[in-house]
């Protein structure tokens, strides 16, 4: 047996013996969103404009018990969905969730994501989160999942980032010396972790790093296996990712949490330091950032198949002839005090308020304006701030 090969079973024992993620199953569709597994709020996201066509094809690469591919149902009405894995026992509780919910647009296949060619269609969307840094070869991975791209799709990937899971290395490697032949034994491993937990004193670092940001999450098993016991981990740095990200093929979006990957968050204060790091490649202003804020745990970013057309809209004609309506990803509308699409308050203005209120999706802009009073500059902040969707005029 290669090792390669080794390592898939032994990720795949891991998940048979622990489903992971181990939300409840509903017998309604879940709550919430997560804005980046909604087709609309996704591409405009990327492209600067609702898209065209609603009818796409999605695919849950690495889908594990469902929750994901749940979601990506019923945020896309018209879509149709398919979730692949390596754990046919998670595949089994990915099922069973989404038809108690009524998720019934979607088709399993138990298949490693290295034998993605085996589908026979291309996707609008792929989403492939948590996966990359748990293959023996992430290159290789995402290798395969980039022909399968469709043209003008995207692919959304999540994977660990190193300066902000330090600890969590620690305790990894600290079981694994522990259990020593015992190793691939999770029940074992996290047995060996809880009691690790349980001894070390209230300073310890690793202690109160778990702590702080982990336990609560961590009081499930299935949780706990996943991030210490896990047999097969790659985190990446910055240079590492991009190492990734040009393997691939594709074109680099962008993260999609863009404010923490703003420079003036931390150099803002400083004219010098800041214009030192305007003179920085892009990778190495990224670098600059994570370096002093090494909190960040995970990347989570899009890449593009070409021809990826993106929408300008500092033109007052071409942005007042577009069709506006708010985006599907606000918890809490409509309300004068709502959550953006990142769980965020925030609090409109009359103005907003009432020009929100008239995005139907059938009138301009300008014949909103026009009603309510209101004025170009308003719309462009509410455009910046993700609270409306724009379709250009020629559509």
């Amino acid at each position: 047996m290669s090792d390669t090969q080794a390592i898939s079973n032994a990720v795949a024992n891991l998940y048979n013996t622990y489903p992971f993620p181990p939300e409840p199953l509903l017998d309604e569709p879940p709550p919430g969103y997560n804005w980046r597994w909604n087709w609309l709020s996704a591409y405009q996201f990327c492209c600067g404009c609702k898209p065209s066509r609603q009818d796409v094809r999605i695919l849950d690469a690495g889908c594990g018990t469902g929750v994901s591919t749940e979601y990506l149902v019923h945020l896309n009405p018209h879509a149709s969905v398919t979730g692949i894995d390596l754990s046919s026992g998670a595949l089994d509780v990915a099922r069973e969730r989404c038809q108690r919910s009524g998720a019934d647009r979607v088709e399993f296949h138990h298949l490693s994501l290295y034998d993605v060619a085996q589908l026979p269609e291309e996707f609008d969307l792929i989403n492939c989160v948590g996966v990359l840094h748990h293959l023996p070869d992430p290159i290789r991975g995402i290798q395969a999942l980039a022909p399968k791209v469709a043209p003008g799709g995207l692919l959304h990937i999540f994977v660990y980032a190193h300066l902000g899971r330090f600890e969590i290395q620690l305790m990894q490697e600290a079981i694994a010396l522990l259990q020593g032949d015992r190793r691939g034994d999770y029940k074992d491993g996290v047995h060996v972790g809880r009691t690790l937990f349980s001894l070390l004193p209230e300073n310890n670092r690793i202690l109160r790093e778990e702590k702080r940001r982990w336990a609560m999450e961590n009081h499930r098993d299935e949780c706990f296996a996943d991030m210490y016991v896990h047999p097969q981990e790659f985190d990446y740095t910055i240079d590492t990712l991009f190492e990734l990200i040009n393997a691939s093929g594709l074109e680099f979006v962008g993260f999609s949490n863009p404010k923490y990957w703003s420079i003036d968050r931390l150099l803002g204060q400083s004219p010098e330091l800041k214009e030192r790091a305007e003179q920085l490649t892009e990778i190495q202003r990224y670098r600059l950032i994570e370096l002093l804020d090494p909190e960040l745990t995970h990347y989570e970013f899009f890449l593009a198949r070409p021809p990826r057309t993106t929408m300008d809209w500092s033109s007052d004609e071409k942005l007042g002839a577009a069709i506006a309506e708010p985006n599907p990803c606000l918890h809490g509308w409509p309300a004068k005090s709502i959550l953006d699409r990142d769980y965020q308050p925030l609090s409109l203005s009359d103005d907003q308020f009432q020009f929100m209120q008239a995005c139907d999706g059938r009138q301009t802009i300008a014949d909103i304006l026009e009603q309510t009073g209101g004025e170009l500059q308003m719309v462009r902040n509410l455009l910046d701030r993700d609270l409306v969707l724009l379709t250009p005029a020629d559509e």
